[in-house]
């Protein structure tokens, strides 16, 4: 058994979309991004890589690579499942924070557990979305930014014992 951890953050601004594991939330402000700035997508996916030994979302999708420009997260996130399997693993189960001060997440969570659980082809009980606020405090609480945290447990499959 294998575990990963995933940190994620990014500035809010006007005029893009605020888009949560996979769901476009309605909000005034969106995240700032060369992808399209899913901040739990990308915590999970670092998550997963690390808990793998594969290093992180920078390694695998470049921020100065074009191509990467604007992709949904989604996307990437059924590229690091890939990785995983090219290697063997199994994904046991994901834990993710959102850290935000507003918008109000609540509602948009069951649409986020389904969306990733398809994408990675799990049930969708193995993972667990939470929100929360900083009670006004630092960048999440003065709404400069989300944060989104993400640990994971993977396990190898079909590997030879010895």
């Amino acid at each position: 058994m294998q575990v990963g951890f995933g940190y994620d953050v990014h500035k809010l601004v006007v005029g893009r979309p605020l888009i949560l594991g996979g769901v476009d939330i309605p909000f005034e402000l969106g995240l700032l991004g060369h992808s399209d700035a899913d901040v739990l997508v990308h915590a999970v996916m670092d998550a997963l890589l690390g808990a793998a030994g594969q290093g992180d979302i920078g390694k695998h999708f470049p921020d100065t690579d074009l191509k990467y420009k604007g992709i949904s997260s989604m996307e990437l996130l059924k590229e690091v499942n890939k990785i995983l399997k090219e290697n063997d693993f199994q994904i046991n189960n994901i834990d993710t924070t959102i850290v935000a001060q507003r918008p109000k997440l609540a509602s948009f969570i069951p649409q986020m557990q389904y969306n990733i659980s398809q994408c990675l082809g799990l049930e969708q009980d193995l993972i667990n979305i939470k929100a929360t606020t900083t009670e006004g405090l630092g960048f999440t609480g003065n709404g400069q930014g989300i944060a989104s945290y993400a640990v994971c447990t993977i396990k190898k499959v079909n590997s030879i014992k010895v």
